[in-house]
């Protein structure tokens, strides 16, 4: 007997992290809804890729109810069974230099808190019946960078990424009742095309495995919080940076 469809929403979809994770949940029968400011990228190569594809501005907020109607029309039995958001900017100034507090305005403020922290909230509230109906797990995409002060991440980046930490803990004790998980993956250098000068120096003086990771081993842990095997892990961070974090 053919196992029941199960479906997830993906924001960040477009590259590194987000692309070695559709690619996972493919391999293992999963149906995805992914999420990007981009239109579709021929790139794109998984099944049903252009079918799959939301555009959608996350710094916008004004859009949200129309994204959670586009994807509630898209779940034919109104169930969604993870939602992870992997959907992150972090500006950087005209040279690539990270913003501090005093190169930072408030539209950047705005902007970075939109997408990485503030959308996260509203799409876990708008598709809370989904959720429920599905008994979903939520996956947040955090950062070592929100726990310390990072060379590369600004300071807007930062307090986003620790704010979601924050509200994964939040997540995890009011939706859990219902049966929805929450958990958050905390990335530290992983080898994706966003990688900042000098990344190289931090791996070899900050990451006791002495390498970078691979996009395929976040995607690895995030399918594991998304499956039955992590049923009873609810409200944790989980670090992923060789050791970064000791």
């Amino acid at each position: 007997m053919a196992l029941p469809t199960r479906y997830m929403l993906l924001t960040g979809a477009s590259r590194g992290i987000g692309h070695a994770t559709v690619k996972l949940f493919q391999e293992n029968g999963w149906r995805m809804l992914t999420v990007s400011r981009q239109p579709f990228s021929e790139f794109c190569q998984w099944p049903s890729a252009r079918e799959s594809h939301v555009q959608a501005d996350l710094a916008d907020l004004s859009g949200m109810d129309d994204l959670i109607a586009e994807v509630r029309a898209r779940l034919p039995d109104g169930e969604l069974h993870a939602l992870v958001n992997n959907a992150g900017i972090s500006p950087k100034g005209p040279a690539g230099e990270r913003l501090g507090v005093l190169a930072s305005d408030a539209d950047t403020w705005s902007r970075v808190l939109n997408v990485n922290l503030l959308s996260t909230a509203l799409l876990a509230r708008g598709l809370f019946a989904e959720l429920k109906k599905g008994q979903g797990s939520i996956v947040n995409v955090t950062s070592i960078a929100g726990s310390r002060v990072h060379p590369f991440a600004g300071v807007a980046y930062a307090a986003s990424k620790a704010g979601l930490a924050a509200l994964t803990r939040e997540l995890a004790h009011e939706l859990g009742p219902h049966g929805i998980r929450a958990n958050a993956i905390a990335p530290g250098e992983i080898d994706t095309a966003i990688l900042s000068p000098g990344t190289a120096q931090i791996v070899e003086r900050d990451v006791p495995l002495r390498r970078l990771g691979t996009p395929d081993e976040v995607a690895r842990t995030i399918f594991f919080l998304c499956s039955n095997a992590s049923s009873y892990i609810n409200g944790a961070e989980i670090h992923i940076n060789g050791g970064q974090h000791v």
